[in-house]
């Protein structure tokens, strides 16, 4: 546990480290924000025979960490120093620190290299574009008519009624949309990480930051109006975007930013969705692995 310093006091947060390297040490930044570190299990069957340390860590108000009541922590700057906390604590720096994000991950990875690029050796950005509004929009114009309309019409009705905890509001989505383009496998072959993750979410930060579902982010969550596109190009250290054919995120937009970024990569997984780890395991771990190999050869 972690002691992390905030405006309004000190709490910890969790965090595991598997393997032993001294040049490659990847720190996992999972999404939500408020989910857990639990659906990168997937890692466990990879990384350490590629002989990757890495380390699972949940953010703070997230499950395995400590859960303060104080809503003002909910923001963008809060969360990067924390990273940056965490970073000092485990003893990551240039030589050896890869910071890897997922969905809300890649956010925070975006803006904690905005930042503090000097202290990493590589960023990854996976499952996520660098602009919320490309986001609902590729949502709403491209994966919302792909939706059965009956079901579409039903889910919009229960956003406009702001009835999300509705068990039918979460029975249209898993069923119809996350199964498609969140983990594209059966609910019952869900991998009990994902599932622990889902199940231990913080559901009111969530809300509160991304809104409802991954549906698009609606009404006045905090992240609505995020756009960092435009400074990709400030970030020079090397950096894979990770893009995926059924992902909730645009494929072709997150290639685009693979070219912003001045010492970009992509790495598609034409099988995959927002979870590609799971649904194109083999294209995503080799793709990232044998990124960060050329990287540590190349420092």
């Amino acid at each position: 546990m972690i002691p992390i310093n905030t405006p309004n006091g000190e709490f910890k947060v969790w965090t595991k480290r598997t393997g032993n390297n001294p040049t490659i040490k990847v720190l996992l930044l999972h999404g939500g924000p408020g989910i857990t570190h639990e659906y990168f299990e997937a890692c466990d069957s990879y990384f350490p025979g590629a002989e990757i340390e890495y380390y699972y860590y949940d953010q703070l108000g997230s499950h395995y960490s400590e859960k303060p009541n104080d809503t003002s922590l909910w923001n963008i700057p809060h969360f990067v120093e924390e990273v940056e906390q965490v970073r000092v604590a485990l003893g990551l720096d240039s030589t050896n620190f890869y910071l890897y994000g997922n969905s809300w991950g890649g956010i925070l990875g975006i803006e904690y290299a905005l930042k503090y690029q000097e202290n990493l050796k590589g960023l990854v950005v996976a499952n996520m574009v660098s602009s919320i509004p490309h986001y609902n929009q590729y949502a709403n114009e491209v994966l919302a008519p792909q939706l059965p309309e009956d079901v579409l019409k039903e889910i919009k009705e229960l956003e406009a009624l702001k009835d999300y905890l509705n068990p039918r509001y979460s029975e249209l989505l898993t069923q119809h949309y996350y199964t498609a383009h969140i983990l594209r496998k059966p609910l019952n072959q869900w991998p009990d990480g994902v599932n622990r993750a889902f199940e231990h979410i913080n559901y009111p930060l969530y809300l509160a930051m991304q809104g409802p579902s991954e549906f698009g982010i609606v009404g006045d969550a905090k992240l609505r109006n995020w756009d960092r596109s435009q400074d990709l190009k400030r970030i020079k250290v090397p950096t894979l975007v990770i893009g995926a054919r059924y992902d909730t995120m645009d494929p072709e937009y997150m290639e685009w930013m693979s070219r912003e970024f001045p010492n970009g990569e992509y790495l598609y997984c034409a099988n995959g969705s927002h979870l590609a780890m799971y649904d194109d395991q083999e294209v995503f771990f080799e793709g990232l692995i044998s990124w960060i190999n050329k990287i540590d050869i190349a420092k």
